[in-house]
């Protein structure tokens, strides 16, 4: 078991109401009439109230090969994430040679030498540091990054280990793509970053020192869900990452997380009633109640993601890290409760972490 002793996140400065966005994005996505008010439509009933962009909205119909995309994401998602990175640090009151094991996940660009080996020098790390950059997880990486890195910690128990998940959506766009699944895309996902630090169960308990009650690790559990390989994610060409998001992406939630969550809390003697907290990834309106349906859940459960939603979009691995910074801005669980974060990506995966707020 590890222990969470700070969750923070960075935004970008450039921050827009979603019908500014809708505005801005409209005519590069969809030019003709038909398609344009079907963004229209997607944009407004897609529970978002505001979202942060890495570059100037007008600068995007400028945003014409993958190569600018990429050098984008490589210079300022390095920064977004250093950011993240030092204000975590802070709020556990570690410094950065403290970190035994840095994990960055992203689904949104690529780079060798990758975002963690760039943060390493900027940041001051260690140079034995380990690192383990990870592509492809999508928005589960959040969740998949909590549960590789609690088990590095179960076997290094005095270590610390930072997570950090880093997604810039907007660089993804494709120009002239009106296909339903880009209107969508365009319609919910946001850029930001968040890191989490974490410490192994020997770790002194004074290093526990952000302001936010967090919660241990306990367990965790990922499951491939059959048949749904071609559901979501990316196709990748010449002009870069191209969406792929089935209609029945909700449908397939319903039908299997309630045996998949069951499955982990069985194995501690729990069931969806002990449950206080729910850390799910803002993945859309149609996938917040596909989870409350597949769960038994009241809509109040989810309000955290739904906030989360709101105020940044779906910022993909780092949603459920947002989400926790969310809830845990409330003041709430109260101590002993147990909580599920939920995360779903390519695959289709489903990852799972059990947490439990200490009592002291």
């Amino acid at each position: 078991m590890s222990r969470l002793v700070a969750v923070e996140t960075a935004l970008p400065a450039h921050v827009h109401p979603q019908h500014e966005i809708t505005a801005g994005l409209g005519p590069l996505l969809a030019p003709s009439p038909a398609r344009r008010e079907l963004l229209d439509r997607l944009h407004a009933a897609s529970g978002v109230r505001q979202r942060h962009l890495v570059l100037p909205l007008p600068s995007y119909a400028d945003l014409t090969t993958f190569g600018a995309a990429n050098d984008h994401f490589l210079t300022l998602g390095t920064e977004l994430a250093a950011e993240a990175v030092t204000r975590a640090l802070d709020a556990a009151g570690l410094a950065p040679t403290d970190i035994d094991l840095l994990l960055v996940t992203s689904v949104t660009g690529v780079g060798a030498p990758s975002v963690d080996a760039l943060l390493v020098g900027r940041l001051g790390l260690r140079t034995d540091v380990r690192r383990m950059p990870s592509f492809g997880l999508g928005c589960a990486g959040g969740a998949a990054g909590l549960a590789r890195v609690d088990d590095y910690l179960v076997g290094h128990p005095g270590d610390v280990a930072v997570l950090v998940c880093l997604e810039l959506c907007s660089l993804t766009l494709q120009a002239g793509d009106d296909s339903t699944a880009s209107l969508v895309s365009s319609a919910i996902f946001g850029d930001g970053a968040a890191a989490a630090v974490l410490v192994g169960a020997d770790r002194p308990a004074s290093d526990r020192r952000s302001a936010r009650r967090l919660p241990d690790v306990v367990d965790s559990a990922s499951r491939l869900l059959p048949g749904t390989s071609g559901h979501l994610g990316w196709r990748i060409g010449g002009s870069g990452f191209r969406i792929v998001l089935a209609p029945g992406v909700p449908r397939v939630i319903e039908e299997h997380l309630g045996a998949e969550v069951d499955g982990l809390l069985a194995q501690h003697g729990l069931s969806v009633a002990d449950v206080g907290a729910w850390v799910v990834h803002a993945g859309g309106p149609k996938v917040l109640d596909a989870v409350e349906a597949a769960l038994g859940l009241p809509p109040v459960a989810l309000s955290a993601s739904r906030t989360s939603l709101a105020e940044v979009g779906n910022l993909s691995s780092a949603s459920v890290l947002h989400v926790l910074h969310v809830l845990t801005a409330r003041g709430d669980p109260p101590p002993g409760s147990v909580g599920v974060l939920v995360a779903f990506g390519p695959g289709i995966s489903c990852d799972l972490v059990l947490l439990r707020w200490p009592e002291d």
